[in-house]
């Protein structure tokens, strides 16, 4: 517990910006690269409140600006400072349905952290110090508030309204609509296409960022809560959304089916046995086969030398993946520099660590295949940047007659990901060029009166947190407009 007096020990702003950033504890590269528990280890209490205590709780509070959900980060901070660990969770439950996972998995140092002034501001001796742990601090206090009582804390909702509510797709924004409404009086059912529940959360995030058992529980006290889960049921071909409204009686319907369909690079050789588009890399890496359907519940193939495609987080997850399955030499190869890859630099970090090798300025021509049509060599050529163009970026350009072949037993294509193109071509609302649900941007309704669409399905991937920010504002949407409905 903190000290009686420990804000007073640190009233003056320049004693807290003399508090060095407390080491974050992990697991070994030795040891991690043998099993898929998480990478990090818990926080223990003492370090986790001076790490708290850097906190200046400057007035501006950029941090919550910076923070898509807006979490109340200095308020949070200042209660576990004063060792009030149940306080600090709720207080960043009060914006977040699922802050456990966000502290796990935000990009923080492009968000909150990014914009901490702890971390640019000027101290008396001139050494410059990282931004306050917030993302670590968020998953300490919440998981030991779970701890602490055993769970999920699980609201009272309020009085039944009688009206339904029909979710599709279990990912961080699905997720988070249901419960918002189920505690506004609603009955929510929640479906999905998958095996099990979780969207994302389960499908695309590999155990060694975040334990499943986080996602179970969390699963749990949805259920507790009243909603419904329906799963291997693809909206639009088992059941079609007209027949949700029109025959099965939902009121409104959300449609939350995120974007996790992987871009194809569209070159010779891809159709050839063991190369892997990342969800079914990933999925088929670190899911039971129960969470599968029938045709993926194989692990992928990984022999001694992987190489995966991409320059982003789930580039990352492919590449760790694989050194955890058994490959001898893992090269991930990008066409541009690492300054321009656009995922989390301690993933990156933890790759090396782990043995992952870089390749940066080079990118696929083809994949070879031997007489049983499986991949056996990729042919790379090396790229530079050219000149900036009028956006101002950089762009790959080949160097002609810099091709070179390396060894590949299995691939992993991690370039990209857009909507479920099948899906959307089946509905009835209208969608863009890129097969993104199209909105009012005032409502989140599509141009059926009674549908609804938010996260990745109208924005393209993006965050888990960017996800759950969008299912409160659909949340609000669809509560006014059932509230309308009762007033007719």
């Amino acid at each position: 517990m903190a000290s009686a007096n420990n804000e007073q020990e640190f009233e003056n702003v320049q004693d807290r910006l003399a508090i060095p950033r407390q080491t974050v504890p992990k697991r070994a590269p030795t040891e991690r690269v043998n099993n898929f528990e998480e990478t990090y280890l818990p926080l223990q209490m003492d370090m986790a409140i001076v790490e708290a205590s850097r906190c200046i709780d400057c007035p501006s509070a950029p941090c919550i600006s910076a923070c898509p959900v807006h979490n109340d980060i200095p308020g949070a901070l200042k209660l576990l400072e004063m060792g009030d660990i149940v306080g600090a969770a709720n207080k960043f439950r009060e914006t977040s349905t699922l802050p456990e996972m966000c502290g796990r998995l935000c990009p923080q140092e492009s968000l909150c952290e990014g914009d901490c002034v702890v971390g640019f501001a000027i101290r008396p001796d001139g050494i410059k110090q990282p931004p306050v742990a917030i993302g670590r601090l968020e998953s300490f206090v919440t998981d030991s508030q779970r701890k602490e009582i055993g769970g999920f804390p699980i609201p009272t909702p309020q009085q039944t309204t009688g009206f339904r509510v029909a979710i599709i797709g279990s990912g961080p924004a699905g997720l988070t609509v249901a419960e918002e409404l189920q505690l506004r009086g609603h009955q929510c059912t929640i479906f999905d296409m998958w095996p099990e529940p979780g969207g994302v959360l389960r499908y695309g995030i590999p155990n060694f960022k975040m334990n499943k058992e986080l996602l179970e529980s969390k699963l749990s006290s949805l259920q507790k809560l009243g909603i419904n889960f329906v799963n291997n049921t693809k909206i639009g071909f088992d059941i079609t959304l007209e027949e949700l409204h029109f025959d099965h009686g939902y009121d409104v319907i959300f449609i939350g089916t995120g974007a996790g369909v992987g871009n194809l690079m569209r070159l010779e050789g891809e159709e050839l046995q063991h190369v892997y588009q990342a969800t079914d890399f990933l999925v088929r890496g670190n899911l039971k086969p129960y969470e599968l359907p029938p045709g993926q519940q194989e692990q992928p193939y990984i022999g001694k030398n992987v190489v995966v495609v991409g320059g982003g987080d789930t580039s990352m997850d492919c590449v760790r993946t694989a050194i955890r399955l058994g490959a001898e030499r893992v090269i991930c190869v990008y066409r541009r520099t690492e300054n321009e890859m656009l995922g989390r630099a301690e993933e990156r970090i933890h790759a090396k660590e782990e043995g992952v090798k870089f390749l940066y300025l080079t990118t696929p021509v083809r994949f070879i295949g031997d007489e049983n049509g499986q991949v056996k060599q990729v042919e790379l050529i090396r790229m530079e940047l050219s000149q900036p163009d009028e956006s101002g970026r950089r762009r790959p350009v080949p160097i002609e007659g810099s091709n070179f072949m390396v060894d590949a037993s299995s691939v992993a294509i991690a370039i990209g990901y857009g909507p479920d193109k099948e899906f959307v071509e089946s509905a009835p609302f209208e969608s863009n060029q890129w097969h993104l649900v199209e909105v009012n941007s005032r409502t989140g309704q599509t141009n059926i009166p009674y549908v609804f669409a938010g996260g990745d399905a109208i924005n393209g991937a993006d965050l888990v947190v960017t996800a759950i920010a969008d299912g409160k504002r659909a949340a609000t949407w669809l509560h006014s407009y059932l509230l309308g409905l009762e007033k007719k």
